[in-house]
């Protein structure tokens, strides 16, 4: 009888794992469990299934972004970095929220040192609409590299041209569609189905990882035991994160109930009309107080994104707790540590990166 029943038990591990790794296709029709019938002497089973599922997932693998699960088609798929307007003319944003990893940093020093997105987001295929797009600066042309990732963008001021033609950058410039929103023309240049297709195609790009890639990026915890941040001494209560950029002044409030900080600027939530207006939220947030210089006097700059042993913080469900960052190459990933010397490990999901000037960081508030 122990034989029958391990054997039962099995078949149906079995046919657990055998579920996809979409969640939002329709389920399967319920089908009706058999009876079984209580032994005397029950096997002791020792396989939990939470570790499992942790382990594999049919069809999945994870993702080396946010470390959700995705189609094992996707493994070796490099990511795409784009440049995304932050004027408040460019409001609202579409496609943010479908986002893996979004960066915000100063992008003039003028116009109260205006703000804009670089987002990475590695199932490009899948973007319905994505923007508004805007030029690049020398800083994002240091960052993407280290995710091997093409810089989409709409050309940017000729501090740029020494970055791009480093072998290691590859970008798509003004090649996307025009959307009529009724703005001025600065603010319709969108990503639309069958753009990146055809990128790649005439530039002859590999659509997987290249030569420069130097493997994954961020260090994750295992899904079903998150990061609370325990370890850390300076742990520190952090609900509500005001960001010093004067200009859209961006906050992010973090939601118990997810257990994501929601982004807001200007004054209210970050929606995205592109997925049923979903706030812009994420699992992790990575803040950098990073040293810049400014070119001339019409504001553009460039922050030193290589650099050692600077500040920062790294805020997960509810907590933040003091960082050091570090990058030594372009191609190579930026490194965060804890007080412990270690490196960080994050949370399961979508990550912001803040780059904030060195002389506005004390204003940063973490409450």
């Amino acid at each position: 009888m122990k034989k029958n029943y391990v054997l039962l038990v099995l078949a149906l591990v079995g046919a657990i794992a055998l579920t996809g790794c979409k969640k939002d296709e329709e389920a399967a029709p319920a089908v009706e469990a058999p009876t079984i019938q209580v032994v005397t002497e029950q096997p002791t089973i020792t396989t939990e299934p939470e570790a499992e599922e942790e382990e594999f997932k049919e069809g999945c693998v994870r993702s080396e972004l946010t470390n959700e699960w995705i189609d094992e088609a996707l493994k070796d798929q490099r990511p795409i970095a784009v440049m995304v307007d932050n004027e408040k003319t460019a409001l609202p944003h579409y496609g943010l929220s479908t986002a893996d990893v979004v960066y915000e940093m100063t992008n003039s020093m003028e116009n109260d040192g205006v703000t804009r997105f670089m987002v990475l987001v590695k199932d490009w295929g899948s973007i319905q609409q994505l923007g508004s797009i805007r030029s690049t600066r020398p800083t994002n042309l240091v960052i993407a590299p280290e995710w091997n990732a093409v810089v989409c963008h709409d050309g940017g001021p000729f501090y740029i041209d020494d970055y791009l033609a480093n072998d290691y950058v590859e970008n798509f410039s003004g090649t996307f569609s025009r959307v009529d929103n009724g703005k001025a023309r600065e603010f319709t240049e969108y990503i639309l189905p069958g753009d990146l297709d055809k990128n790649f195609s005439n530039k002859g790009y590999s659509v997987t990882y290249n030569d420069y890639y130097r493997g994954p990026h961020y260090q994750f915890t295992s899904a079903s035991k998150p990061n609370d941040l325990s370890q850390y001494s300076d742990v520190k209560s952090a609900t509500h994160i005001a960001m010093p950029f004067k200009h859209n002044k961006p906050v992010l409030d973090y939601d118990e109930a997810s257990q994501t900080y929601k982004y807001s600027e200007y004054g209210q939530s970050h929606v995205d009309p592109g997925n049923n207006n979903e706030q812009l939220a994420f699992t992790n947030l990575l803040i950098q107080n990073a040293r810049y210089v400014v070119f001339d006097d019409n504001g553009y700059m460039m922050f030193h994104a290589k650099d050692f042993d600077r500040e920062g913080y790294y805020i997960t469900k509810g907590k933040a707790t003091k960082i050091t960052w570090s990058k030594d190459e372009d191609i190579n990933p930026t490194h965060y540590y804890g007080e412990d010397g270690a490196e960080i490990v994050l949370n399961t999901g979508k990550t912001y990166v803040a780059l904030v000037p060195d002389d506005i960081y004390s204003q940063l508030v973490i409450e």
